[in-house]
């Protein structure tokens, strides 16, 4: 996909609002970072001025940030297709930004495991359940969560997952240690 460099300009606008906004500045308290005029950063920020390679620079540094943040085009899918875990009723989906971790997508459909079968590993793990109830068994307790609920654990705590009255969706985001923790032909 090409960008034209009236694009790429709207673009870069809009971070530098983006990023002005999301660091609670006013036009003012920017300008005055960037050695600029508030006058000039509003017509710059609202394309009545031309921008200027050494004014992003500045504009860059006063925001804190790297000059590719503001002018790198993505260029990445926004769009990701999930693949099939081997052997499991499940999706699994790759986070860009932290390529090591995932977000699954997995039905359970029995009930827990017996408490000397639970399972602890490196880790953190975060779930939210799409339809049904899950017992969610972590060292000594037992939690019930119910559609539309999450819940969020250090994987060295042993646990496990069971389906309560029929089965149950869950999506978890599962990083990279507890991902190595996890084999292909088990559900955690």
């Amino acid at each position: 996909m090409t960008q034209t460099s009236e694009g790429v300009d709207g673009l870069v606008r809009q971070r530098l609002r983006a990023l002005r906004h999301a660091q609670g500045l006013s036009l003012g308290d920017l300008a005055e970072r960037a050695h600029l005029s508030p006058s000039t950063l509003s017509r710059i920020e609202n394309g009545q001025r031309r921008l200027a390679l050494d004014q992003l620079v500045t504009l860059a540094r006063a925001l804190d940030t790297g000059l590719d943040e503001l002018v790198e085009m993505q260029n990445q899918e926004v769009v990701s297709h999930p693949s099939t875990d081997h052997g499991q009723d499940a999706l699994r989906w790759r986070i860009r930004h932290a390529p090591d971790s995932v977000i699954l997508r997995r039905r359970v459909t029995g009930p827990p495991p017996a408490p000397d079968r639970l399972r602890a590993h490196p880790g953190h793990e975060w779930l939210v359940v799409l339809s049904g109830t899950l017992t969610l068994l972590l060292g000594e307790r037992r939690y019930r969560v119910d559609t539309n609920q999450s819940a969020e654990f250090d994987t060295m705590l042993p646990h496990a997952f069971g389906a309560e009255g029929g089965p149950v969706d869950v999506l978890m985001i599962v990083d990279p240690e507890a991902r190595k923790g996890h084999r292909d032909d088990e559900v955690p």
